[in-house]
């Protein structure tokens, strides 16, 4: 099947490898982009699986509190040249604020949310046609939390990453220190329980067929084998999971003994 540009260019994105082992690796798999993610993996070709979550859009975040309730969310434009205007920069705020209020349930509701200027899709409508680029929101989280919680904020160069993070126990910077790290690191998951059974099956099998491709693996013992392949199933989900990554302030602790030690 054709390969086109577009694809070429969502599996650079998502790998980090180059334009040719893209092409070949989307011809190999028909084009399915998953599959094609696993054959560069597989080949050695690419080992940027945490490049793989990321949106191919430009734009900004917001993470803003009320109370109890947290929200965060994105507006995407077509280049980062909206991102210092004025009128796009209100516009986020306006959206972030009106979703920690009515807490609607998606994005439907978010665009139906009236304003003093309109409804939000109105106002989008509005800076579209202002700024002369194609504005949309594309997604929205909101996270409760209880009275003897903390929340953690932190927007990364003006809101081109935020987070939003529930702390129990500690204090707030330890709050906005956790807030930082994911920001900064980008976890998965809280912890390896928390990684649905299939994606480590998924993982299993993966690895299992990178080892029988190494001839280094060829002779050893079934229970070596085991052990190596657990060993590095284990290994691909501690940079995904919170508990298990270097806390970022000191790469020598763990973000488990750092929360242990802080008593959150």
């Amino acid at each position: 099947m054709a390969i086109s540009a577009k694809q070429v260019k969502e599996l650079r994105e998502k790998t980090g490898a180059g334009m040719m082992d893209c092409k070949k690796a989307l011809t190999e798999c028909d084009g399915d982009l998953d599959k094609a993610v696993d054959w560069l993996r597989e080949k050695g070709i690419s080992k940027a699986a945490k490049k793989e979550g990321r949106i191919a859009a430009e734009g900004l975040t917001r993470v803003v509190v009320e109370g109890n309730i947290g929200a965060v969310v994105e507006v995407n434009s077509e280049t980062d040249f909206v991102s210092k205007n004025e009128q796009f920069l209100d516009l986020i705020d306006t959206i972030a604020a009106a979703v920690v209020t009515e807490k609607p349930a998606n994005n439907d509701e978010v665009l139906a949310i009236a304003t003093p200027n309109g409804t939000i899709e109105e106002l989008i409508t509005n800076a579209t046609a202002t700024i002369g680029e194609k504005i949309t929101f594309r997604r929205f989280a909101i996270v409760e939390k209880a009275d003897d919680e903390i929340f953690g904020t932190y927007m990364h160069m003006g809101g081109t990453i935020s987070a939003l993070v529930v702390l129990k126990g500690g204090n707030e910077e330890v709050a906005k220190d956790m807030a930082m790290q994911v920001a900064s690191m980008n976890p998965s998951y809280i912890s390896q329980k928390d990684v649905p059974a299939e994606v480590v099956e998924h993982e299993r099998h993966l690895q299992e067929q990178m080892m029988a491709a190494d001839p280094a693996m060829a002779s050893k013992p079934e229970k070596v084998l085991a052990g190596i392949l657990n060993g590095k199933v284990s290994k691909h989900f501690k940079d995904q999971c919170l508990m298990d990554q270097e806390y970022f302030k000191d790469p020598k602790e763990k973000v488990a003994n750092f929360l242990k030690n802080n008593k959150a």
